[in-house]
């Protein structure tokens, strides 16, 4: 059975940190375009990171560029977003999600998704 869980969101007041992982069952990663994407009340879902399955280059939404970080370790089938600086426009349900096809990870449309993790950005 196919699976995504994620875990490690929470609470977390403005400037702080979380990471969060997302755990694969019944698949590899290895070959998968990997992506963290995020929706938050009111608001249409929105791709965060990615990172492709070609070459394993990440990308990044304007919004994060160089406050997140979206890492694989293949040999735990588990990809990461490492979130610093947190901003209150943060809070969202994040999702993880994989895809096997390749290309521009931003533009692919992916076929296993996680359940989604609570992250709120508040003092």
């Amino acid at each position: 059975q196919v699976q995504l869980v994620e875990s490690g969101g929470g609470l977390v007041q403005p400037g702080g940190s979380l990471r969060l992982s997302c755990a694969a069952s019944g698949f590899t990663l290895d070959y998968y375009a990997l992506g963290w994407l995020r929706q938050a009340p009111g608001k249409e879902r929105e791709g965060v990171a990615c990172i492709s399955s070609s070459d394993g280059s990440p990308y990044y939404a304007d919004s994060v560029k160089g406050r997140f970080t979206i890492s694989r370790d293949n040999a735990k089938n588990t990809v990461y977003l490492q979130m610093n600086s947190l901003k209150p426009e943060d809070t969202a349900v994040y999702y993880c999600a994989a895809t096997f096809s390749a290309g521009y990870c931003p533009s692919l449309r992916y076929d296993y998704w996680g359940q989604g993790t609570q992250v709120t950005v508040s003092s």
